[in-house]
């Protein structure tokens, strides 16, 4: 019988992890989660659209060739009617 109590008392303790681990696994995300983050999502997709314009918007400006001098300027001096 001491024996008995014995191995039962071994294999309880070497199983003990096992015996603790109940299973139960979670179910993932809830419909709130999925919601808030696609709606973070929205928003930079929204935010990246202009920022893209005003890039596009930059590249022309550096890599365009001045105007030089208006048409204003070449003709009256400063507004006098002839």
């Amino acid at each position: 019988m001491k024996t008995l109590t014995n191995i039962i008392a071994m294999l309880l303790i070497a199983c003990s992890s096992a015996i603790a681990a109940s299973g139960a696994e979670s179910e993932g995300n809830g419909l709130l989660v999925t919601l808030f983050l696609g709606f973070g999502a929205l928003i930079i997709a929204f935010q990246l659209v202009p920022g893209l314009i005003l890039f596009g918007s930059m590249l022309k400006g550096i890599f365009s060739k001045s105007v030089g001098e208006t048409s204003l300027a070449k003709g009256s001096k400063g507004g006098e009617s002839a």
